[in-house]
């Protein structure tokens, strides 16, 4: 597989893909949205889950979510389930300047961000349900890391494969990976004929009866 179609692939393509495997239900149902509309992310989910918390530890305040960022790998996705707490921001600018430096290519929540003007000049990939700039310091805690998450009603398990883009987050658990990924090249060299083919005016009825693609 190269990387100039993966480059091609959309959530929609995946997720047409993930409906040819039989997993109907892939799709992040919450709206998260991207800091900067046209952001793309495609990456291994490296998890964590925030929880609310009362106390405030006035000597590691961020211990926990230094290391779990410091350890991320080239090409890994944060994923950050809070249940949709909005009792603080979870990601701002320094935090996303850190996970460039660690090579990772975005971050996904269904909680708050803040820093949005900072984080969009960075360019960095950041997809949220909203922002608030409260510090999540005695509001969230990090309360576990790499294990399976809920998020819109799709578990997202670490190493599973994430796109996030302006039309959604689809995720391809690992299991399916190479059935999907092969589906889904597929279909980017299938709808570039397609695409081709309308434009030079054939009707949809033309293409879909030979192509059954739409």
């Amino acid at each position: 597989m190269t990387d100039d179609i993966r480059d091609q692939f959309t959530t929609a393509i995946l997720s047409d893909s993930l409906d040819l495997v039989g997993l109907r239900h892939q799709v992040l149902d919450s709206r998260l949205r991207g800091l900067v509309p046209g952001s793309r992310a495609l990456g291994r989910a490296r998890t964590a889950t925030f929880e609310p918390t009362g106390i405030v530890d006035p000597v590691h305040p961020y211990d926990d979510a230094i290391d779990f960022i410091d350890s991320a790998n080239a090409g890994d996705l944060f994923v950050l389930a809070t249940a949709g707490s909005n009792e603080s921001a979870v990601w701002g600018e320094l935090f996303s300047a850190a996970a460039i430096g660690r090579g990772a290519v975005g971050m996904l929540t269904d909680g708050n961000v803040r820093d949005v003007d900072r984080t969009a000049v960075l360019g960095f990939a950041a997809f949220a349900r909203s922002a608030r700039p409260i510090d999540f310091r005695g509001r969230m805690t990090l309360a576990a890391r790499q294990r399976p998450v809920t998020i819109g009603r799709v578990v997202i398990s670490p190493g599973d494969l994430v796109l996030a883009d302006d039309d959604g987050i689809v995720v391809v658990p690992q299991a399916a990976e190479t059935e999907v990924i092969a589906a889904a090249a597929r279909r980017v060299n299938a709808e570039s004929v397609v695409l081709a083919e309308l434009l030079a005016g054939s009707t949809l009825r033309a293409v879909w009866d030979k192509h059954r693609i739409l």
